[in-house]
């Protein structure tokens, strides 16, 4: 049966976007761990456990970059084609990817594949949803391509023509759909004050990780200051939290002789800068994140939590989400009604939707981390917390403990990982026995004490 067909049955069934958005991944994930137990997929011929597998095929499917096996050596040209492959169909979404085959085919889009797309896509209304699909597809393709061009032409200054673009070409998708996954097991540490590498690899994964309808509202307006006010607060936001990050990383840093203390004033900033923005989205380092200090990784799992733009390829409760909190706090400390920024009332029912964002992502960040302090004993606290933490916003970034985990504890950030893409209001839906049910009875109102 066909992907259409499949597509077809659901319409007489009775699903929400978002259990369909779960199963969609969910067979994205079952795909890939079948073709990464393929011998033909590890160099070794001995295929993979079903539980590396699986945590392998999640991660990239997820876009997140955590892994219990090394990319560079373990994977075939095979394996390593299949990784990148699960990474852009994850980074596009199920239906996104779905949508596209019914464009290539000629086949007619219906209402129901339109609201799975605006599911998907997390946008506001159906209107102009395939025009913003065929945007989200060409920009992707013409980014990722001048990416792996640039990188292209850095790295054969150091290898032949051949390995440089496949690696311009694997760095840049993994970049660019924020997955994070490298060729080098030391990630992107040997080129730590690389100032191509950095500024390419920032530039794409910060490209990807704005969102999609951000990126599709700039080209389209071509000028900020009537772009929407969901691009004007991504953008703002993002811009002053990658500043203060750097500065953060670089002052918590300079002197630790395992991280920034033995570059030079240069290569300290730029290590600063790519550690400072890279946390919120992708799942590189060119520095040690075990040696960092205990201070600089909580900061880093802050930054993990609070994730990239809404409607793009990053985890966590997205930039939005938390800048909208920031603002209705201010609303309450002020004593004022209204939650107003740029000139413009944002309306207080996304409040109550951002809160439940933040609170279950708390909910399944405890959950995951309290399991995982009783699978893997003897573990730093810590480092559990920062595993836990990186899955959820499907980061990437391990303080060096992804590879020691149990098989038990590999399942749980397997969970984590998938949790942290579909989203945990998604998630909550998708849990829910049925999303549009409204209650028939209403009750008296009565307050009670808080604080």
């Amino acid at each position: 049966m066909t992907f259409f067909n499949h597509i077809k049955r659901l319409k007489t069934i009775n699903l929400h976007p978002a259990h369909i958005l779960v199963l969609g991944f969910l067979v994205l994930i079952f795909i890939g761990t079948c073709l990464f137990m393929i011998p033909a997929a590890t160099k070794d011929r001995h295929h993979l456990s079903l539980i590396d597998a699986l945590f392998e095929a999640t991660s990239a499917v997820c876009v997140t970059g955590l892994a219990v096996v090394d990319t560079g050596t373990t994977f075939t040209l095979f394996g390593q084609i299949i990784l990148l492959a699960l990474i852009q169909l994850g980074g596009w979404g199920f239906m996104t990817s779905g949508i596209l085959m019914f464009i290539i085919l000629g086949k007619k889009i219906g209402l129901k594949q339109r609201l799975l797309l605006q599911e998907s896509l997390n946008t506001f209304s159906l209107q102009g949803i395939i025009r913003l699909l065929q945007r989200v597809i060409i920009i992707t393709l013409i980014v990722e391509a001048l990416g792996a061009i640039a990188l292209a032409i850095r790295w054969s200054q150091e290898m032949s023509w051949g390995q440089a673009l496949y690696y311009g070409i694997f760095h840049s998708i993994s970049a660019f759909n924020n997955a994070g996954f490298g060729l080098e097991a030391d990630s992107l540490s040997k080129w730590v004050g690389d100032p191509t590498i950095n500024i390419v690899i920032t530039s794409l994964f910060i490209l990807g990780g704005i969102g999609f309808f951000v990126v599709a509202d700039i080209f389209e307006k071509r000028n900020l200051r009537k772009v929407s006010l969901h691009t004007k607060i991504t953008l703002s936001f993002t811009l002053v939290i990658n500043i203060v990050s750097t500065l953060i990383i670089f002052g918590l840093e300079y002197d630790n002789p395992g991280t920034l203390g033995s570059l030079g004033t240069t290569d300290k900033w730029w290590a600063a800068y790519f550690q400072g923005v890279v946390p919120r989205t992708a799942g590189f380092n060119s520095i040690d994140i075990s040696q960092m200090t205990l201070s600089s990784q909580v900061y880093i799992m802050g930054l993990m939590f609070i994730g990239a733009g809404s409607g793009s390829v990053a985890g966590g409760i997205k930039v939005t989400t938390f800048a909208l909190l920031l603002l209705a706090l201010w609303s309450v400390v002020t004593n004022k009604e209204d939650i107003n920024i740029f000139k413009r009332r944002v309306p207080k029912t996304l409040v109550f939707r951002a809160l439940s964002i933040a609170v279950s992502g708390v909910i399944f960040i405890f959950l995951i981390f309290f399991l995982l302090t009783i699978t893997e004993k003897g573990a730093e606290m810590s480092k559990i917390l920062f595993e836990t933490v990186s899955a959820f916003g499907t980061v990437g970034m391990s303080a060096g403990l992804t590879m020691e985990l149990s098989p038990m504890g590999r399942i749980l950030i397997t969970v984590m990982m998938f949790i942290g893409r579909v989203g945990p209001l998604t998630m909550a839906f998708a849990l829910a026995i049925h999303a549009n049910n409204k209650a028939k009875i209403r009750y008296a109102e009565e307050k009670i004490l808080i604080g």
